[in-house]
């Protein structure tokens, strides 16, 4: 799901908080390797501008997130620095705004006729990426999938998931395993 891992360009390593969307490489790496899904050319290249925006927008994205799994805690990896819920939410509205899309037919010879959402005008390129962004945070939080929106409550991890059945607790068998790990450790080095 794209919105989950444009939300978890922050995340954690063991060496501490790591941010894709840093720098401009790190952007034009993150926006290439979702073209089909953001209408880029393959050749895309980010500018400073675009990536302060996206940025900017993911940080929108991660409040909207927070308040969806409340109350439980937020993503710890940021919380501190993101904006108030209003803020982020017209952000975030006016975003998905910017860009109309519309529905196009894709019939490829021999294949199944399928929908693509585009662009229906001309905008610049970061309103297009931060437009397709937005429409996928607002239909994951305005549909049923919101219900099942989570935070990982492993101690370093902090990445925002779909919890897909009714004993998942980690994103990840890796963040389950550390988590186990860690509670094994306290029991044992108190007792």
């Amino acid at each position: 799901m794209m919105v989950l891992e444009f939300t978890g360009t922050v995340r954690a390593t063991r060496s501490g908080p790591v941010d894709t969307l840093a720098d401009v490489a790190g952007m034009t790496g993150w926006a290439r390797a979702h073209a089909a899904e953001l209408g880029l050319d393959p050749g895309f290249t980010a500018t400073e501008q675009l990536r302060r925006e996206v940025v900017e927008l993911r940080q929108s994205v991660r409040a909207l997130f927070a308040r969806a799994v409340a109350p439980a805690p937020p993503s710890s990896a940021d919380a501190h620095r993101l904006p108030e819920f209003a803020e982020a939410l017209a952000l975030v509205n006016s975003a998905a705004l910017a860009v109309p899309l519309a529905a196009r037919l894709e019939w490829p010879d021999g294949g199944v006729p399928t929908t693509r959402q585009v662009p229906s005008g001309d905008a610049d390129v970061s309103a297009r990426i931060r437009a397709a962004l937005a429409s996928a945070a607002i239909a994951l939080l305005s549909g049923p999938e919101r219900e099942r929106l989570r935070v990982c409550p492993s101690p370093p991890c902090v990445l925002y998931f779909i919890k897909e059945h009714a004993r998942q607790e980690w994103c990840s068998v890796g963040c389950g395993n550390r988590a186990r790990a860690a509670r094994h450790y306290r029991q044992h080095r108190t007792a």
